[in-house]
């Protein structure tokens, strides 16, 4: 599955950036990033300017996914069969990630898919990592690779 993620806010040298660089060179193929910078003013501006710019680098047709705490939180094997169903599409696929100030309306409004990873709340650069690493995991899932382990320990 070839897929997009565009996401407020830039890496710089940390952990973050390590990790989903790691997760993200598992994937076949990897995510294509593309960081777009956070904006000022209020925090309905902001939202407002960045879910403009998300809409703006979203590519023509693209079966948008956003993540955000208002969306439901799939099980790994849900996302698996999520994954598959956006594959057999054959449209572009792109995730979105908003800033500090959540996503703008405009964005989920125009998803096809929200979806949450769960109901914590998680700094918005790490949450690149928890998906790539969620996206390697339904890949895995789907090929039967023991990555994922199925059953819960006791």
């Amino acid at each position: 599955m070839k897929a997009l993620l565009l996401a407020i806010g830039r890496f710089k040298s940390g952990a973050e950036g390590a990790l989903f660089a790691q997760y993200n060179a598992r994937l076949r193929p990897p995510l294509d990033l593309v960081e777009l910078p956070e904006a000022r003013g209020s925090a309905g501006e902001i939202r407002a300017r960045e879910g403009a710019a998300l809409l703006a680098a979203l590519p023509a047709n693209a079966l948008l996914v956003a993540l955000d705490l208002g969306g439901p939180a799939p099980s790994s094997e849900a996302l698996a069969a999520l994954t598959e169903r956006w594959e057999q599409a054959a449209r572009p696929i792109a995730f979105a990630i908003g800033g500090a100030e959540g996503l703008d309306g405009a964005v989920t409004a125009r998803a096809e898919h929200v979806l949450s990873l769960g109901p914590l709340t998680w700094p918005h650069l790490l949450v690149r990592a928890l998906l790539a690493e969620q996206l390697f995991r339904a890949q895995c899932i789907r090929a039967n690779h023991p990555y994922h382990r199925r059953w819960r320990p006791a």
